[in-house]
């Protein structure tokens, strides 16, 4: 099992962490009761423990606490010290990291910003675990994604941004997604996905996602992550992807979705309207990280 020893004196403390990957979104998955931050230090801290030159690097971080409705609460801090409501794929990850100290339980119960959601660890690969999460189902309500608009809903609609206009699905999953569909990817999107994130339109910011249909049951997806920039994969990222093209009748529920690290499964289920979220959690390296 590598460890990452990580320099030590008497000035700082030691941070234990593990480190996770689902199809290159990477996590550190930390205790909350070995941390005691303030959510102001908690920033900084997340800016230094996820930067990849000076610190362990990762897209974020998974802070795990008790919870009095779940198994366990789970927080979600970006490589730029935001906070984020939900990540699928940081919730599969965290449900690894339990079922490592946990015996033979193989599936929880996690508490995030939204909402309580079931993951489960669904079988052993060669290279880690196939793990499914649970979300709650989408909300296409563009007061409660939230967008900035006179608008109930934005599905396929136009929507100006520095005096653009883009025709785009809003949609949250836990958190706010921007779906955009595209001919191809050659086309500078991370500048596009970097000055989205943040516009007018998006109060508390936007997760984007450049989506390819490939076919009715796969399509090709380029993620730009709010407080994390462009990114292997995103869990949520696939799910809204579905939802957004699958409510247009571009798509249907069940699809894959390809990200250049590799493919999520995505069924939004017409029976509980839940989207069930499955793909690979490898595990990386445990080590410490020293903090002032």
């Amino acid at each position: 099992m590598p460890v990452w020893p990580i320099c030590n004196n008497s000035d700082t403390v030691n941070i234990s962490f593990e480190k996770f990957h689902a199809l290159g979104n990477d996590f550190l998955v930390i205790e909350a009761s070995r941390l005691k931050l303030s959510r102001r230090r908690m920033a900084a801290f997340s800016r230094h423990a996820c930067e990849r030159r000076s610190g362990v690097g990762a897209d974020g971080i998974v802070l795990l606490s008790t919870s009095k409705k779940a198994d366990r609460k789970v927080d979600i801090f970006n490589a730029d010290g935001t906070w984020a409501e939900k990540s699928g794929n940081g919730l599969r990850i965290a449900a690894t990291y339990l079922a490592g100290g946990s015996g033979r339980k193989s599936s929880f119960h996690l508490e995030t910003g939204t909402s309580i959601d079931p993951v489960t660890l669904k079988r052993k690969l060669k290279a880690g675990w196939k793990v499914t999460a649970e979300l709650a189902g989408p909300d296409f309500n563009a007061s409660r994604v939230p967008v900035k608009t006179r608008r109930k809903f934005i599905i396929n609609s136009t929507l100006k941004i520095a005096g653009i206009d883009l025709p785009v699905t809003c949609v949250a999953v836990g958190n706010p997604h921007t779906v955009i569909v595209v001919n191809d990817f050659d086309f500078d999107w991370k500048t596009v996905g970097a000055d989205l994130e943040w516009a007018r339109p998006f109060p508390n910011g936007t997760n984007v996602e450049f989506v390819k249909i490939l076919k009715r049951t796969k399509v090709k997806v380029a993620e730009w992550e709010r407080g994390a920039g462009a990114t292997g994969s995103s869990g949520t990222g696939a799910a809204a992807v579905v939802c957004a093209l699958a409510i247009q009748g571009l798509i249907d529920r069940k699809c894959k979705v390809e990200f250049p690290a590799g493919t999520l499964e995505v069924h939004w289920n017409p029976k509980t309207e839940r989207v069930e979220l499955t793909g690979p959690v490898v595990f990386v390296m445990k080590g410490s990280l020293s903090y002032p």
